[in-house]
């Protein structure tokens, strides 16, 4: 297949009029003079409308899906309140059909967002075994998106079967999908968790909430005399590539060694500010060498929502109006799309020759003269302002053509409204 006559940005280069050619990789990248026409291709006139890599979300939980418009006493004063109040008390009461109907939604809602890669961090107390291949059967062989998924090991669940689906699901990858090994957060792991998660994990990458809340650091204090990040380490649990969420609250002392660890930060603003926790100290990160990537942490599934607002925020937290520019944020985009890159052991996060044809395709009419010196204002002040995605290719299939979702998006939410009484009718 060929598009033609489209914009193309890939926060590193840019072209006004060009095309792609590609099947499940990209084969030829060019502006239009250079276009030739190959007998029994099928062509798509992308006018109007720029083409970007699939948006990639660094930091999910699929497991949120059913708590739009549940109401539950809910009077929270600290963090942990919102915890035992709100995220524990729902995701105690998913079963593996509630699962499976949260990751078939979160398909639609991120191919809608034009999301093409997803790291979740799962829970579900009603169900352990086999969950993490139940999301990734909804979301990837149904959905055709492409995912990393994990179960969030903690103290509140039975930790043998939250250790064993990690360890499991870790051994089934593909192009497609692959396993971290998920742990919840050092506030919700006791030593005795984290010796049996350190004796098993063999040096593999982790994904879990690190310093979320003053209140995991204050906890850690209190049971090992160390702060979170030192804890962990202790452990070994910090190892290349894995992904420490939040970090709100981590010191210089930690900082380093995330960066000595060769981890990534994933920063969820939008989440942070909802939840009254901080927001993450990015000029920290910067000079200690973190890469930062870009999650949303189950708060809806609009990425254009949580890269806008990391922006805006950093320059508001430091009261910089030149601090956090568009370069930074270009950087933090590319980060996303290197460590998903490796994860998955493929090249996606560009379009130029040789990676994955993973789309978005955006309508987008450019009021000013549009180049590469200006292309990426253009992306956040006008294309992030109003996202009107038309088109998103994974593998170079369409999960969404012209608008339109390659799902039957009628009976998927017709289930889940039936699952979702059934979940809030367990909860009381």
């Amino acid at each position: 297949m060929v598009v033609k006559n489209t914009m193309i940005f890939d926060f590193d280069s840019f072209i006004e009029k060009g095309f792609v050619r590609f099947n499940k990789v990209i084969s030829e990248v060019g502006p239009m003079e250079e276009y030739v026409r190959i007998e029994g291709e099928e062509e798509m006139d992308f006018s109007g409308k720029m083409l970007l890599p699939g948006f990639i979300v660094g930091h999910a939980h699929i497991y949120s899906t059913f708590a739009r418009g549940m109401t539950v006493p809910f009077n929270p004063k600290s963090f942990k309140d919102i915890l035992e109040q709100l995220w524990w008390k729902l995701d105690s009461k998913l079963d593996m059909e509630a699962v499976r109907y949260s990751g078939l939604v979160a398909a639609v809602e991120y191919i809608k967002s034009g999301v093409t890669t997803v790291i979740d961090h799962h829970a579900s107390g009603m169900a352990i075994k086999g969950t993490l291949r139940t999301l990734k059967e909804a979301v990837v062989d149904i959905g055709k998106l492409r995912g990393i998924f994990c179960f969030e090991t903690s103290d509140r669940f039975p930790v043998d079967e939250a250790i064993q689906e990690n360890l499991d699901f870790m051994n089934e990858n593909s192009e497609k999908h692959t396993g971290m090994f998920g742990l919840h957060a050092s506030l919700s792991l006791s030593d005795k968790t984290l010796e049996k998660v350190s004796r098993v994990l063999g040096g593999r990458p982790v994904h879990i909430h690190v310093a979320e809340s003053v209140e995991d650091e204050e906890d850690s204090l209190q049971k090992s005399g160390k702060r979170v990040v030192e804890r962990l380490d202790e452990f070994s649990l910090i190892n290349e590539n894995s992904i420490l969420a939040h970090c709100v609250h981590i010191n210089e002392r930690e900082a380093e060694i995330i960066a000595d660890k060769k981890a990534y930060v994933a920063v969820n603003v939008t989440s942070n500010m909802n939840n009254a926790v901080g927001l993450p100290k990015t000029k920290l990160f910067k000079e200690k060498g973190i890469k930062l990537i870009i999650g949303n942490d189950g708060l809806g599934y609009s990425m254009a929502r949580d890269l806008m607002n990391l922006y805006f925020s950093q320059k508001l937290l430091y009261m910089e109006p030149t601090y956090f520019s568009l370069d930074d944020l270009k950087e933090a985009i590319q980060n996303t799309y290197e460590l998903a890159s490796k994860l998955l052991g493929i090249r996606i996060g560009k379009i130029a020759k040789g990676y994955k044809a993973d789309f978005v395709a955006v309508e987008y009419h450019p009021p000013t003269p549009i180049s590469g010196s200006n292309a990426m204002g253009h992306f956040f002040f006008g294309v992030l302002d109003h996202p009107r995605v038309t088109d998103v290719m994974v593998d170079g299939e369409f999960l969404m053509r012209n608008g339109k979702v390659h799902l039957d998006v009628e009976e998927i939410y017709y289930e889940a409204r039936k699952i979702a009484k059934a979940v809030w009718e367990r909860l009381g």
